[in-house]
């Protein structure tokens, strides 16, 4: 994604760029920028320790762990997602 590195990042390009931001894989100086859009955004800050935790959590979770309900409904989910982004031609 290129940003703009004239402007501060909105909360759309902050959600945007979560993934690479946690990875490590976000340039320098969008960091920063990411970094400083937190220092001021109350809802992004808890958006990031939301996937914070979701990430350490399924770090942790087996199928097992998951009643055969969940189970499909997760499945359901993830069905409706790959169709939707199949529909509008996004890329994950």
């Amino acid at each position: 994604m290129r940003i703009f590195r004239h402007r501060p990042l909105t909360c759309e390009e902050v959600v945007e760029l979560v993934t690479e931001y946690l990875e490590g894989t976000l340039p320098r100086a969008d960091r920063r920028r990411f970094e400083v859009h937190l220092s001021g955004c109350a809802h992004c800050t808890e958006f990031l320790r939301q996937m914070q935790i979701t990430i350490a959590i399924t770090g942790e979770l087996r199928m097992d762990d998951l009643s055969p309900e969940l189970q499909q409904d997760f499945t359901a989910l993830f069905r409706h997602w790959r169709s939707e982004t199949a529909l509008t031609g996004e890329s994950q």
